[in-house]
């Protein structure tokens, strides 16, 4: 049986969800792997969303908390506000209350991608201040670390992304991501799921 990486999202003007279509090329290239992407509930109206001049919402489906069970492993991605997860996402994950309860998460593997607005807006502080929510719940976190290679390093183009997971820069909305950005997206999903499959078949 395929073991099943869910790629959970929010994405307010389609960076996060950019890195996510990468994310989940790269779960897919490891043999015996199932990759689905996910979206969470939006939380603020058409009206507000119109006037923050965003994007209508892709087709990919809506998660909820019972959903969550089926994985095996997940990777969550979501823009920063203030130096920690959009609120979408933090609501999503308020949710799951009856998950945390019964456990039913402990020990599924979990990796965290995100994007910020600018290159002091949160690339290390959101993922960091997203483990809380793994932890709760007994997820095991999987950063990337340097396993990316000499991208990581790069230092003569703005680069998002760090040892924790993929990001990006949004900028004013304007500036999309890198392709080193998208690279380094794809290594996270490769990298991730073999160790899911051994964490799935130890069980």
């Amino acid at each position: 049986m395929a073991t099943k990486v869910y790629i959970v999202y929010y994405s307010t003007y389609g960076h996060v969800e950019k890195l996510a279509h990468e994310i989940k090329k790269g779960a897919e290239s490891v043999e015996g792997v199932e990759a689905k992407l996910w979206q969470v509930p939006e939380t603020l109206s058409e009206e507000i969303l119109g006037k923050m001049g965003a994007p209508p919402k892709s087709d990919v489906p809506v998660i909820t908390p019972n959903e969550l069970p089926e994985a095996d492993a997940f990777i969550f991605g979501f823009p920063t506000r203030f130096g920690m997860m959009a609120s979408q996402f933090k609501a999503f994950l308020d949710a799951t209350g009856g998950l945390w309860g019964a456990q039913t998460l402990a020990g599924k593997p979990a990796g965290i991608f995100y994007s910020t607005g600018s290159q002091g807006g949160g690339q290390e502080t959101t993922p960091l201040t997203a483990i809380t929510q793994l932890v709760h719940h007994g997820m095991i976190f999987v950063p990337i670390g340097y396993t990316a290679g000499a991208g990581m390093f790069e230092m003569e183009k703005v680069k998002g992304g760090s040892p924790y997971g993929a990001g990006t820069f949004a900028g004013d909305g304007s500036r999309q991501p890198s392709e080193l950005e998208l690279q380094i997206a794809f290594h996270q999903g490769k990298y991730i799921a073999p160790i899911a499959k051994k964490l799935k078949g130890s069980a």
